[in-house]
């Protein structure tokens, strides 16, 4: 004999499939947003060349170069001509060490005339040093990249900088400011509140730099806090109608109903 499922049945049967449901939905967006957290502090760069997963201390390089870039009014080729060269040397990382006396983001040695080892471990000093032997280089625009590159650094292989000519575009075309809203950055929140450093941090901009370029610079400056913000403890960066905040800076930049024409930090 059939028997039929009473009503009182059908209702719990129901209230228990949208508990299930609700469980599952929240479960589910719970991973997804703890997830970037898993994989570590990253920062991801998108252009329409490409996206590129870097670390927040690649990105903090990459952003100081172009500061530099910038201040001394290069191009953005001869930015290219820059991250080619410090990804194949040091993968964009301020090494202690080196090849003999090697050391920085350049691997420039002390005993060659760039300069202490304690200047060619400040990024900022050591990207100047790399821009002027750059600049001495006769048609160094017209030359490929890791011709350019190789002009400059006298490696045993100069080949090697033009594996790396791809990720350098997207690179220049980010951190330049050419392409907004093309670098976001995450990692986990600080397990002691720390007060944001903004002065700090727009100090160090400034000496990368320059004060009278900053204002001119939107997204090269948006770009560099977001990339310095675990470093300076900021919570959020805005400019124009985007807002970037550390709690979810997995997400990327959120559109925000009031626009800023300079970049405000917090």
């Amino acid at each position: 004999m059939e028997r039929r499922l009473t009503k009182p049945v059908v209702t719990v049967m129901v209230i228990v499939l949208l508990l299930g449901a609700a469980i599952f939905y929240g479960a589910y967006h719970l991973l997804k947003r703890t997830e970037p957290f898993a994989r570590g502090e990253h920062c991801l760069v998108e252009t329409a060349d490409g996206t590129l997963d870097i670390d927040i201390e690649q990105a903090q390089i990459a952003a100081t170069i172009a500061a530099v870039a910038v201040r001394r009014k290069l191009s953005e080729r001869a930015l290219q001509i820059a991250y080619v060269t410090a990804i194949q040397e040091s993968k964009l990382a301020n090494l202690p060490y080196g090849d003999r006396d090697s050391v920085g983001v350049f691997q420039q040695r002390p005993s060659m005339g760039w300069g202490t080892a304690d200047q060619l471990q400040d990024p900022v000093y050591a990207t100047r040093k790399f821009f002027a032997a750059l600049e001495k280089v006769r048609d160094y625009r017209k030359l490929p990249l890791h011709e350019a590159a190789q002009a400059v650094q006298r490696s045993a292989d100069g080949s090697a900088y033009a594996s790396h000519e791809h990720s350098a575009k997207i690179l220049a075309a980010a951190f330049i400011g050419r392409v907004p809203q093309a670098v976001h950055c995450w990692y986990p929140p600080s397990e002691k509140p720390v007060a944001p450093q903004p002065e700090a941090a727009r100090k160090q901009l400034v000496r990368a730099l320059g004060a009278d370029s900053a204002p001119k610079r939107g997204w090269l400056v948006a770009a560099w806090y977001v990339a310095h913000a675990q470093k300076y403890h900021l919570r959020q960066v805005r400019f124009e109608n985007v807002t970037w905040t550390a709690e979810s800076g997995h997400d990327g930049w959120r559109k925000d109903t009031r626009p800023v024409a300079t970049v405000q930090i917090a």
